[in-house]
């Protein structure tokens, strides 16, 4: 790939990796963040020294990136599973589109499984409005992270969903390096996973050929990430609740409180479920229909994927049958899960000042959504 026909939005190369690992090293904002990581000063001192030896990006999500998830996973939840990796071949490259629950940990921890997997870890798409401070720029383009341009103007947006769709084409079928992008722009706040037809259509931007032809190349895989605990849950329904009710704008600042929360707070287990890659029968099935049609069918059949496989834990089950009162997933929870569920509420109901019985009636529909929508791709895929 020729890099400076992507210079704005490409991650960094191999090249690079001395010069920006130094200029990081060298930021007093990235000082502090280092040393809350390792608080130890000779710890510190040392993995500054195992960065300042590291000269490529796979040397260092070998050595060092891979070492911090490890940290996350065991301090901040109760075990990382996958499935369907069966349906990857490890010398092929993939679209990854997911639905999208935390800022930070859905690409980390999807690089980290490559990793452990033998596959090459994928480019991962992200919002330059998460770009608040420039270590935050480099640590991202050092782990493979390319950038989507957002609040540009129509003509401006236009241009650069072109580049970026071009990016994303040709890092797959002529690069061979899979790349993960949310099926939204923003994390999903209400439990309800849909992608966004703005994706499909960007990445129709590149297409050459027909329409199943040109999305079969990119070899769409559907993901289903599933946290048992929403590490940002109280978040989310506030913010909800304040886009609601007083205009609310999200500001940097709250952007970089969500990364930090993110990371830090309990996710209990955690489920990445790989979906097959979109059958080429489906594809070719609908080739003939209008664009708009085409990606419509496609995007639902996207959702409807990512819905069946979602890891649905004790507490979606409580939140269905508080929600439903229909009693039909008794045997999914214990009276324990009801009574920490309700814990859950009631802290929420603390920290969020509105009106109580609306704070649990978002926080509960926020769990119980995953239920109805796995419901609804049963029945999808049963007929």
């Amino acid at each position: 790939m020729e890099l400076s026909e992507y210079e704005d939005i490409r991650p960094y190369c191999d090249a690079e990796v001395p010069e920006k690992i130094r200029l990081l090293l060298d930021d007093p904002a990235f000082t502090e963040v280092f040393r809350l990581i390792f608080p130890d000063e000779h710890k510190e001192m040392h993995m500054r020294k195992l960065l300042l030896e590291v000269k490529t990006i796979g040397q260092l999500q070998h050595d060092f990136v891979s070492r911090l998830v490890e940290r996350i996973i065991k301090g901040t939840t109760n075990g990382l599973t996958t499935s369907g990796l069966e349906y990857l071949d490890k010398n092929k490259s993939y679209l990854f589109i997911s639905n999208h629950r935390d800022i930070i940990l859905d690409s980390a921890f999807l690089n980290y499984v490559m990793f452990q997997t033998g596959m090459n870890t994928t480019q991962i798409a992200i919002g330059d409005n998460l770009l608040i401070y420039d270590w935050i720029t480099h640590v991202v383009k050092l782990n493979r992270a390319f950038v989507v341009k957002r609040n540009i103007t129509a003509r401006e947006l236009l241009e650069a969903s072109k580049k970026l769709s071009g990016y994303i084409r040709n890092s797959i079928t002529r690069e061979n390096m899979s790349v993960w992008i949310a099926q939204r722009e923003g994390r999903t706040k209400d439990g309800n996973d849909q992608t966004h037809l703005a994706i499909l259509k960007m990445l129709n931007l590149s297409n050459t050929r027909g329409l199943a032809d040109g999305f079969g190349e990119l070899t769409v895989v559907p993901l289903s990430i599933s946290y048992e605990l929403e590490p940002c849950g109280i978040a989310k329904v506030s913010e909800l609740i304040r886009k609601d009710t007083d205009g609310y704008q999200k500001t940097p600042e709250d952007d970089l409180r969500s990364m930090a929360n993110g990371v830090a707070n309990p996710k209990g287990r955690v489920h990445f479920s790989f979906g097959r890659p979109i059958l080429t029968s489906f594809l070719e099935k609908n080739n003939d229909l209008p664009i708009n049609e085409f990606l419509q069918l496609l995007a639902e059949r996207i959702d409807h994927r990512i819905h069946q496989y979602y890891k649905l834990w004790p507490y979606n089950y409580v939140a269905y049958e508080l929600q439903n009162g229909t009693g039909e997933f008794n045997d999914y929870y214990t009276s324990a899960d009801i009574v920490d569920f309700k814990n859950m509420i009631a802290k929420a109901q603390e920290s969020i000042a509105y009106k109580p019985e609306e704070v649990a009636r978002r926080f509960v529909k926020m769990y119980a959504r995953p239920v109805e929508n796995a419901l609804i791709a049963e029945e999808v895929f049963r007929s």
